[in-house]
């Protein structure tokens, strides 16, 4: 199965795996499942990660985001014209207007992909075609 993980998750993974639940950890661990970091996700780490907002040390540079996602085997899946489509039909809810969690979701309901992710916010998008793995911690 194919999987997309949210910023957080990729957070977690390399900070503390512990704030994984079970589940998430048995699709991950799974050789089977294609698991993929949205472009947006990539985008976002690199900015965190430049700007020292996360304290990752085994990233030293931006060119170590990139790396680590390589390492572990994940894809990159880019933002093309069909999620953009998706994004301009999706509703804008008044407690959740970050725009690059917005074309996260529209990638994965776009892909008919879940995403597995810790945000709270994202499970509003479930009535909208968004098929989530929520991370319980």
């Amino acid at each position: 199965m194919r999987y997309f993980i949210d910023t957080n998750i990729l957070i977690f993974i390399v900070m503390d795996p512990d704030l994984l639940t079970k589940e998430v950890k048995d699709i991950l661990d799974d050789s089977s499942n294609l698991i993929y970091v949205p472009s947006k996700c990539v985008e976002e780490l690199i900015y965190l990660q430049q700007s020292k907002k996360i304290g990752i040390k085994r990233w030293k540079t931006a060119d170590d985001v990139l790396d680590y996602i390589k390492e572990f085997g994940f894809g990159i899946k880019y933002v093309a014209e069909e999620h953009l489509r998706t994004l301009a039909r999706l509703p804008l809810f008044p407690d959740h207007k970050d725009q690059t969690d917005r074309v996260i979701i529209a990638q994965a309901i776009t892909e008919k992909m879940p995403i597995i992710s810790s945000d709270r916010k994202f499970q509003d998008y479930r009535r909208h075609g968004l098929n989530l793995v929520f991370n319980r911690r």
